[in-house]
């Protein structure tokens, strides 16, 4: 493909990625991939081109474009060899007329930095949109670290878990024998250090409330060594249906899965009322801070998503705490950077909750922030995090 070509692949790319993020569609990822698989005239380094230049004008603007035209000439205008792209040419772009549209803001919306953790400053602000390496965790049920970095030698060692390597952010391993036969899952650092959090080594009944396809089940799995009873729950039969093939891959037999109905959840978990010994909650969550891995998640939030999902964290933290037995922990968790998601939302439950503390995750990284702990990009180079430790006394 011609360089112009590239650029019309990119804008009809970035139109449907717009319409998703305005229609509650697919995500980008998945929208690319189709995307390329309907064009196999387009070589992988066309692909590649393509997929830069869309992801380019993605990670540019914070508030949704209202065409990926507008957005790449706004682009243009500071890029005289973008702007040479737009030549008119057979499968390229329409010359730019100078009265067309172009967008226009910068790379956050306005209205989400004042909602910030204070501790999220300009500089922080900043590297939100950079883009993020690939993290692993070795799986302890089939593997060593050494033995996987022996296989892996481009892999840097993470010295914060005992378990975390690190390649080159878009490295290709989905096809690695490592992966493939379940000694390493694709995780980042600070979903890793969750897990750390949550201490479930020894614990006899452990609830992950909102496991989706079970990135941190599997981790807990390998914490427990396999023993106890692990319980992986969603309200997404979709995603929890990826967890068995993933669970039976590596190596994980503890795991039971239940489906659970939306707004019946304390009815379908009546049986573990004050039972567990510790509840995961991986909320839903504005996911602002995992915009370095879906820069397009901006396009998708607005001030009443928001409300939502803060409704329905607190809603979760009510069901988790009947579930803990006294004495038990609950560890609350969003991969989110907005005060009302991480502290505010663990103050507002300790305030209603009585017979609750907040008490020390054992995770070295991060900082504090309210009765919690806070990652960042550019403090822990890992994604967003805000999670906290409470104990049922």
């Amino acid at each position: 493909m011609r360089p112009a070509a590239r650029l019309q692949s990119a804008i009809e790319l970035v139109d449907h990625i717009i319409l998703a993020a305005r229609d509650g569609g697919a995500s980008a990822d998945q929208i690319a991939k189709r995307f390329f698989a309907e064009r196999r005239y387009a070589g992988s380094k066309d692909r590649r081109a393509v997929r830069d230049l869309a992801w380019g004008v993605i990670r540019r603007f914070g508030k949704r474009p209202a065409t990926a035209r507008s957005a790449f000439a706004a682009m243009a205008d500071a890029d005289p060899e973008l702007a040479a792209l737009f030549d008119g040419s057979d499968y390229g772009p329409a010359v730019i007329d100078p009265a067309e549209a172009r967008s226009t803001g910068g790379a956050l919306p306005k209205w989400i930095k004042a909602l910030f953790s204070a501790l999220v400053d300009e500089t922080e602000q900043a590297s939100l949109l950079d883009r993020a390496p690939m993290d692993l965790r070795v799986n302890a049920l089939k593997a060593r670290r050494d033995e996987v970095a022996a296989l892996l030698p481009e892999a840097e060692i993470l010295p914060a878990l005992d378990f975390a390597l690190r390649l080159p952010g878009g490295t290709a391993i989905d096809s690695h024998v490592a992966v493939e036969n379940g000694q390493v899952e694709i995780q980042d650092l600070g979903s890793q250090l969750i897990v750390e959090a949550c201490q479930a080594k020894g614990l006899g009944t452990v609830l992950d409330l909102c496991a989706g396809a079970g990135g941190k089940t599997l981790a807990l799995a390998a914490a427990m060594r396999n023993a106890g009873r692990l319980i992986a729950t969603d309200t997404n039969r979709n995603r929890l249906d990826q967890l068995k093939p993933r669970a039976a891959r590596a190596g994980a037999t503890n795991i039971e899965t239940r489906l659970l109905n939306p707004n019946k959840e304390k009815d379908m978990l009546s049986d573990l009322k004050g039972g567990c010994d510790l509840v995961l909650i991986d909320a839903p969550c504005s996911g602002s801070g995992t915009w370095r891995r879906n820069p397009e998640t901006r396009w998708r939030l607005d001030a009443a998503r928001l409300k939502r999902v803060v409704d329905e964290q607190a809603k979760l933290l009510d069901i988790g705490s009947e579930m803990v037995a006294r004495g038990g922990h609950l560890v609350y968790a969003v991969c989110s950077l907005i005060e009302n998601e991480g502290k505010g939302q663990v103050a507002a439950f300790l305030k209603s909750h009585n017979g609750w503390r907040a008490v020390q995750t054992g995770v070295s990284m991060g900082r504090a922030d309210g009765d919690g702990v806070l990652l960042t990009p550019l403090h822990d180079n890992s994604d967003g995090f805000f999670f906290a430790r409470l104990q049922k006394l």
